[in-house]
């Protein structure tokens, strides 16, 4: 993920957060890819279906990695995907992971896994409000 140009790593930010023009913007500028990780990342089955298909499988383990996913975290260890490891700890709030972001200075993915982490504990609290979640919304 660290090849992506700022601009792009803040589209996906907001496309985390659900703006529908900035996935827009993703889909119509070539990264189908995050597009699906920022709705992936939100629990849509589909767009995680979707990276595994079409060659993204390390971004599909990511997003279930940030969810505690043990053997999706495994295999983004096992295939080396160290950076993505880094993410998903910081998201999780492991401390070591954040203080690295910070001095690399790599203050975009601060952002990115703060975004992620606020729109995970939001899904969270919504499954637990019966005013949102259960099939009687």
């Amino acid at each position: 993920m660290i090849h992506y140009d700022i601009k792009v790593l803040l589209a996906l930010e907001n496309a985390v957060n659900g703006s529908v023009d900035f996935f827009n913007w993703l889909m119509e500028n070539g990264f189908p890819e995050l597009a699906a990780l920022s709705n992936s990342v939100r629990k849509d089955k589909e767009a995680t279906n979707w990276l595994l298909t079409h060659g993204y499988p390390h971004l599909a383990a990511f997003s279930r990695a940030i969810e505690d996913e043990y053997d999706a975290y495994l295999w983004l260890k096992k295939h080396k995907y160290d950076f993505y490891i880094i993410l998903s700890d910081a998201i999780n709030e492991k401390e070591y992971a954040m203080k690295i972001l910070k001095e690399k200075d790599l203050l975009v993915f601060v952002r990115l896994c703060a975004k992620i982490k606020e729109v995970k504990d939001e899904q969270s609290r919504d499954a637990w409000d019966y005013h949102k979640a259960g099939p009687f919304r």
